[in-house]
């Protein structure tokens, strides 16, 4: 039954986060997916997807995004349209950012945030950050190809403690077990 598995087509990954108590300063978290070419899969990405940008062939795309946590049910949503993603990519990494504008904030600074990953009503991952408290960034999932096969979808939150700059170049190495 293996050659009648199309594998991961279209998913959902949502964020949410409660609003900064009031006095202090707004926090802002933000999705960010990166693809990687068959020939690197763990070297530089191929482009990065984040707020204020989509992927040029449109197949990832940030859907909603929130810079306080404002709003009901989830505050940002990315699409990413692996079905559509050209052969030459055979991994997307995705993650999640804290923005540092007003010092040091961490996931233990964050009210209530959650994550769900979905394909379709299928919901494939949900995460509250409480392993990576410690953490200002994190990779929240994986999806991996071989060749021109199905996508597959690996889940796992692991944390990253540095700048969110260098998240995004650091995100794509081979995550550990």
């Amino acid at each position: 039954m293996d050659g009648l598995n199309k594998g991961i087509r279209k998913v959902e990954i949502a964020l949410r986060w409660d609003p900064s108590p009031a006095g202090q300063p707004s926090t802002d978290l933000d999705l960010v997916a990166a693809p990687y070419l068959a020939d690197a899969p763990h070297g530089e990405p191929a482009y990065v997807v984040h707020f204020d940008s989509r992927s040029p062939d449109g197949t990832i795309t940030l859907d909603r995004d929130s810079k306080d946590g404002k709003g009901f049910g989830y505050d940002e949503v990315m699409t990413l349209e692996l079905d559509r993603l050209a052969q030459r990519y055979a991994r997307v990494v995705v993650g999640v950012v804290i923005q540092q504008h007003q010092g040091l904030r961490t996931f233990s600074g964050v009210g209530n945030a959650g994550l769900r990953i979905r394909e379709g009503y299928t919901v494939l991952a949900e995460d509250d950050f409480g392993g990576v408290l410690g953490a200002t960034a994190a990779t929240v999932a994986e999806f991996v190809r071989d060749g021109a096969g199905p996508w597959e979808f690996r889940a796992g939150v692991q944390g990253f403690e540095g700048d969110p700059a260098a998240f995004s170049r650091e995100m794509g190495a081979s995550r550990h077990s």
